[in-house]
């Protein structure tokens, strides 16, 4: 790992970013829905399964579309090949373009949590989840970034993550029989783990997350190797 060349490609990470409008936009939209939820809750306490809905849109809009966004747009200009196979190691590549996704993943997640209160999940357990939940959405936008040939194909993939991933919780508001197929499957995706870590304060749903992350990456490193060995 080679903090020069991870401090360059974040530097031009961060321009690239602070000229695009897309990208600058989207912190905004979990910022808003934060807004609006607080002034539907009157000054109460929100419940949880809100509070994980703007945590799903903040990892989903942000985290995952802001990487796969970037990760396109040099796929569409024909310059991240060239990164690939330059001196800089795929540690090098993967944290140098993380670090303004993180950063900018974390101003949000700080601004919502101010508008809408983090008292139910201000405990070490949901820490760590939260950790876990960047990195799994991180990886998928890596992933999908990679194969991805342009910045309007990302587009196709962007709602998918948002509703699978992002918006899971609202799957209580649909009225699914208890015990429901939907309802388990939903259960076990990472967002509705983490919520049940707030919720109970048990260890064993970090693990089913950890498990997530883990094929999250696994399918980065795929995309990776592909992507550098494509004519």
């Amino acid at each position: 790992m080679n903090t020069q060349r991870i401090s360059a490609i974040f530097e031009k990470d961060l321009k690239d970013f602070m000229k695009n409008m897309m990208l600058l936009m989207m912190p905004i939209i979990p910022i808003v829905l934060a807004v609006v939820y607080s002034r539907l809750g009157e000054g109460e306490e929100l419940p949880l399964v809100v509070i994980y809905i703007v945590v799903g849109v903040i990892f989903s809009a942000v985290t995952t579309s802001i990487m796969m966004t970037m990760m396109a747009e040099e796929n569409e200009k024909k310059t991240l090949r060239g990164l690939m196979l330059s001196p800089a190691s795929f540690l090098d590549i993967i944290i140098g373009k993380s670090l303004v996704t993180g950063l900018m993943t974390l101003i949000t997640l700080v601004i919502s949590f101010s508008i809408i209160g983090f008292g139910p999940i201000l405990n070490i357990y949901t820490i760590i989840g939260l950790f876990l939940l960047f990195l799994f959405f991180l990886f998928l936008g890596i992933g999908i970034g990679l194969f991805s040939k342009s910045i309007a194909s990302t587009s196709a993939y962007m709602m998918p993550v948002m509703f699978l991933f992002g918006f899971t919780p609202m799957i209580e508001f649909l009225g699914l029989p208890e015990g429901s197929f939907g309802l388990k499957l939903a259960d076990n995706f990472p967002l509705m783990q983490v919520m049940k870590v707030s919720d109970t304060g048990s260890w064993l749903p970090l693990g089913v997350v950890t498990i997530w992350v883990i094929g999250a990456a696994l399918f980065t490193l795929i995309c990776f190797k592909k992507t550098k060995t494509d004519d």
